[in-house]
């Protein structure tokens, strides 16, 4: 039993006039992974009187639409397959036809290595497999994941929801591992317990991995990089054993831990208050709502008796903070400043500059005394390229009557032919 491919003058007719029987994928959406072939019509003109539920008559065609995976079963035993589009006919005495369509000679390996033809058993069926990617499965940490961020160099926690998309790469054994003895109709949500699990425990692997480079605010937008670390961590049980892989995964959210939220915000505190200004404008509030405290508490007299006494009690710590803070603040202005003097330079008009071009009229900066480009693009003063290595060339020469510049080696202008002088 096999199938063989049916010529399009003879489906130009009829089909119910030339054929006994023709079948097609029952209803098969965005989700559904496995589903029977069905009869496409069967009417008093149909020849096949006496057909059978459990045998495809031969001659009958088999339609195959576009990412459509169809196998022929016998007894449960797959007979023949073809992962092209078209029309298919029916023919019981010829051996497998195995058309592979763009899985080439992959699928005859496994149908090979599986070994299911067998002798009919008169129970014939034909299936298809959804060869699409199916999408919008849905994800999400049933408790938080650890994520031990370098940046924070602390251990964080997460919880994460999403979606993610699989593929059937090897559909002959997606159909012999995956899919259910005696189902005629599978969608993923009917087999996804399992893969669900597996998927959170590479996920959580992946996210590990990921850690190692990236900073856990920034998790959400490396759904790229996620769904290669997804697909190396599920490699061997899903694409090597079931014939699926991972597609893409996308995060639709991350929600941290209580505690993973005190210790972000106190790290991103203590940095901002490394800076001298901000921690100026700090201490400057601290003082201003001391005094309306102050003066809401105590009132009166009694107020600015209060202010007084909290100015002596904290006044020195106030003083000997805000000196330290303006002695840092004026270094980052004298640093500032002497970069900026060192990068600024005098353009021919008289005018002085700190960027690239003048503001007056647009000239170019002028390059370093003795820089010169190397062939790989690089700019350098020394000896050797500081990017690949190679020596400074020898020094050029200009031509004194047309202004070209030719190599030292050269004693004529490659311009005008003006010796050099």
């Amino acid at each position: 039993m096999g199938i063989i491919k049916a010529t399009m003058n003879a489906i130009g007719g009829g089909l119910a006039d030339q054929w006994l029987e023709v079948l097609e994928a029952d209803n098969m959406d965005g989700s559904t992974v496995f589903t029977k072939g069905v009869k496409v019509r069967n009417d008093r003109r149909n020849s096949n009187k006496k057909g059978n539920s459990d045998v495809i008559s031969d001659g009958s065609i088999i339609h195959v639409y576009p990412n459509q995976f169809m196998i022929l079963v016998d007894g449960g035993k797959i007979v023949d397959y073809t992962a092209e589009e078209g029309y298919f006919k029916v023919s019981h005495s010829s051996a497998p036809s195995l058309f592979g369509g763009s899985f080439g000679d992959a699928l005859k390996d496994t149908f090979g290595r599986i070994k299911f033809a067998g002798t009919p058993s008169y129970k014939q069926q034909v299936f298809f497999i959804n060869l699409q990617e199916i999408k919008g499965i849905r994800f999400g940490t049933p408790s938080p994941v650890n994520y031990f961020d370098q940046f924070y160099n602390s251990e964080l926690f997460l919880r994460a929801h999403g979606t993610y998309s699989i593929k059937i790469t090897d559909p002959i054994k997606f159909y012999t591992e995956v899919i259910p003895k005696n189902a005629d109709r599978v969608d993923i949500k009917d087999i996804n317990e399992q893969y669900l699990s597996e998927f959170l425990e590479a996920f959580q692997a992946a996210l590990n991995r990921l850690s190692l480079e990236v900073r856990i605010s920034q998790v959400v937008s490396k759904a790229p990089e996620l769904s290669r670390f997804m697909a190396t961590e599920l490699d061997e049980n899903w694409k090597e054993l079931r014939g699926f892989e991972v597609q893409s995964v996308g995060i639709m959210g991350i929600s941290y831990d209580e505690e993973s939220k005190k210790l972000i915000n106190m790290r991103n505190q203590g940095a901002m208050l490394g800076d001298a200004a901000v921690r100026e404008g700090y201490v400057q509030g601290a003082i201003a709502r001391g005094i309306e405290n102050a003066g809401n508490n105590g009132g009166g007299a009694q107020a600015f008796m209060g202010i007084g006494l909290g100015m002596n009690a904290g006044g020195n710590f106030m003083a000997s903070a805000s000196a330290t803070n303006a002695a840092q603040m004026e270094q980052q202005r004298a640093a500032a400043a002497q970069a900026e003097q060192a990068n600024a330079w005098a353009c021919a008009c008289g005018a002085k500059n700190t960027g690239k071009f003048c503001a007056e009229c647009g000239s170019p900066k002028p390059a370093p005394a003795g820089e010169w480009t190397c062939a790989c693009g690089a700019k350098n003063t020394g000896k050797f390229c500081s990017e690949c290595g190679s020596p400074r060339p020898a020094s050029e020469w200009v031509c004194s009557k047309c202004g070209s510049k030719n190599t030292a080696a050269s004693k004529f202008c490659s311009e005008c032919g003006n010796k050099k002088e």
